[in-house]
């Protein structure tokens, strides 16, 4: 069963050009899935004997185990396209998922901070700053500056920034580049950080990526996430903060200040427009808000 799994996966980096994170996400669901109807204790069966009921109780099953709708919903959004994919290969003959419905719940709008948060983020300085807090105020200068996602922000080499310029150039998910401007605080500090902090931390010349923790090897997401936390618990922000708010708010601020819908996703580097205009609820809400302060009778 794992052998289709991985052909599948292969299919979707070849002929989709997924990102690593979204392969891994198929993988592993559909990994749980044929671990689910195959167990230790029992013998190995194809997916061509997988029977109506084994669906069920696979479904059954995510309930039980209190899955939120939106991870139940990509599970078996996952398995919908790998039993469309078994089809399209003549390796079952009926789609078992074919009639089964995703859960659908209410749109969960991304949270975005206010200007004033992220100025609380980007201002602070204390007398102790260590060359890994300075290093942070910039990696987090950066994403807000340029709609980053952490991925994209820890994948970054020296030369994808062009400070004469004043842009960085990303490779975001589906490998699309995209070159994005920055402003001129965001470049000042980038360039002080590439000349002062970052060759404390590289211990190679051969070291390429733009940020590193303090071995000289390249931040990982799981680092930048959780010293955004640190900072933002620091200056008294929430510590549910993600380094995906910042890109929430580099959009939402955006649209605030006036810049058009598909200006902002090409920025963001959104290949469908609709997945940009999530943002514009945001906005609205901003929008209904000034309204009921300043009109008379609101």
């Amino acid at each position: 069963m794992f052998t289709e799994i991985d052909t599948f996966v292969n299919h979707l980096a070849v002929e989709r050009g997924l990102s690593a994170n979204t392969l891994a996400a198929y993988r592993n669901d559909l990994s749980a899935l044929a671990k689910f109807q195959c167990p230790k204790n029992k013998p190995a069966i194809s997916w061509g004997s997988v029977k109506e009921r084994d669906i069920r109780n696979f479904l059954d099953d995510l309930d039980k185990r209190g899955y939120s709708l939106a991870t139940k919903s990509r599970k078996i959004a996952s398995a919908k396209s790998f039993f469309n994919f078994l089809k399209s290969e003549g390796i079952i003959h009926n789609n078992l998922m074919d009639e089964v419905r995703q859960p659908r719940s209410g749109q969960v709008l991304p949270k975005a901070l206010s200007i004033e948060e992220v100025d609380l983020l980007l201002n602070f300085k204390s007398e102790k700053q260590s060359t890994e807090d300075l290093r942070d105020g910039v990696m987090v200068e950066l994403m807000y500056a340029a709609g980053l996602r952490v991925s994209e922000l820890v994948g970054l080499n020296v030369r994808d920034v062009d400070l004469d310029v004043g842009s960085v150039r990303t490779i975001g998910k589906g490998y699309k580049e995209r070159i994005i401007p920055i402003y001129e605080t965001a470049v000042e500090s980038i360039s002080e950080y590439v000349t002062i902090i970052r060759p404390i931390h590289s211990q190679s010349q051969k070291q390429e990526a733009l940020f590193l923790n303090r071995r000289g090897s390249r931040l990982t997401r799981q680092a930048v996430w959780l010293r955004l936390r640190k900072l933002a618990i620091t200056v008294g922000i929430s510590d549910k903060i993600t380094p995906h708010m910042l890109r929430h708010s580099f959009a939402t601020h955006l649209l605030h200040g006036g810049a058009s819908l598909r200006h902002v996703q090409e920025l963001l580097g959104h290949s469908n427009i609709a997945t940009t205009q999530i943002y514009t609820h945001l906005t609205d809400k901003h929008i209904r808000n000034e309204y009921a302060k300043a009109h008379p009778r609101a």
